[in-house]
């Protein structure tokens, strides 16, 4: 038999008429070259075969292979991904979705046998055996999304399942606020209380809870009557934090009425006193201080604001609702939706008005008068 080669990997054999392919099948367990033979009628046939090998061979090559279950791929993502780069308030949100949820119910999967059908029953089971409401729901996507894109990235996968997985449908919250005069009625109830003043830091300039326990002295301009916001105080847990602002457009400059700051100085007055007293160790940082003398917790705060609107029968709202009304008051004194998203630290004017939807149906109704006025 007398083989000839003809191109690389092809040859010929002139007495059986036949044409062989070699294919490498790489190195067995000792390191040997394993290969085997394929013969083919024709030329043609052979270079089609051996293409097809080739290709064949390479996506053998890219696909993963591991043992890793999807409760080992969360525990590296969290450990050498998130921690390193994300708040510690978000560590904290995730790896309460994952010990809680994701590991008892998908945790034992393998990551490369995860399905989209999988992730989409766990929505429906955990949705009513822990009572979740869409929201919460699809944080568990994001969470789920976020983490399979970065398998992809570190090739534990070749594609995502979340890629086909339908997504719960996050549902908008409807704002709760005060109108103008319920507003004004809280504001006579409250002069003169311990709340007054983070109230109406609340109410009259839109500010976060988490950005009135974080606000300091040094971001007092009184001089010029501004107030910076730079910081907030997060609670994740029983652990209190101060960080950056929520997000970079949430770093803004306020005016301040001179009702603010009257407010201001008489606090940081009072303070003073308190340390000269004796009752306060060393001068606080901070604006906003709890009974005790120290910086308020958000939860604490909010339950103190919550405490007092049902003790002075005033309408159910709660202290992030005095933002809503900061809101409501704007549009109803006629500011532009994209005036009010600045002031309040939004990123986009989009971001406004998919969170102030009354105030767009609010001005709906004035246009619709006013053309129903001009056609009588």
């Amino acid at each position: 038999m007398a083989r000839k080669k003809v191109e690389r990997n092809i040859s010929y054999d002139d007495q059986r008429k036949t044409y062989y392919v070699s294919m490498d099948l790489g190195k067995d367990a000792s390191g040997k070259r394993m290969k085997r033979y394929q013969t083919y009628p024709t030329l043609y046939a052979a270079r089609k075969g051996l293409r097809q090998f080739l290709m064949h061979r390479e996506e053998e090559l890219r696909t993963p292979r591991h043992e890793l279950t999807l409760a080992d791929w969360l525990e590296s993502w969290m450990e050498n991904i998130v921690q390193p780069t994300r708040a510690e308030t978000t560590v904290y949100g995730y790896q309460k979705i994952i010990d809680n949820h994701l590991i008892p119910a998908l945790g034992d999967i393998p990551l490369l046998k995860l399905t989209p059908m999988d992730i989409q029953q766990y929505y429906i089971q955990v949705q009513q055996a822990a009572n979740l409401s869409n929201n919460t729901l699809r944080r568990h996507h994001d969470l789920l999304s976020s983490s399979l894109r970065s398998a992809v990235r570190q090739d534990k996968l070749l594609v995502s399942p979340m890629d086909r997985v339908e997504p719960p449908r996050a549902k908008q919250k409807e704002a709760s606020y005060y109108r103008p005069d319920e507003l004004k009625r809280l504001y006579a109830l409250i002069e003169g209380h311990p709340l007054e003043l983070c109230t109406k830091l609340a109410g009259s300039l839109g500010m976060r809870r988490e950005e009135i326990c974080g606000l300091k002295w040094e971001c007092i301009d009184y001089q010029r009557q501004l107030l910076f916001i730079r910081e907030a105080r997060t609670a994740f847990g029983a652990t209190i934090v101060q960080k950056e602002t929520k997000t970079r457009s949430s770093v803004r400059t306020l005016f301040l009425s001179e009702d603010m700051l009257r407010l201001l100085q008489a606090e940081q007055e009072r303070q003073k006193e308190l340390y000269r007293s004796g009752q306060l160790q060393t001068p606080s940082e901070f604006v906003v201080l709890d009974h005790k003398g120290l910086p308020y917790s958000p939860n604490a705060l909010s339950l103190a604001f919550t405490r007092f609107v049902k003790k002075n029968g005033l309408p159910r709202v709660t202290l992030h609702g005095l933002r809503h009304s900061f809101a409501t008051v704007a549009s109803f004194q006629g500011v532009p939706l994209f005036d009010i998203g600045k002031a309040l630290g939004h990123s986009t004017p989009a971001t406004t008005g998919r969170i102030y939807t009354h105030l767009v149906d609010h001005t709906h109704e004035e246009t619709l008068m006013k053309v129903s006025d001009a056609l009588k």
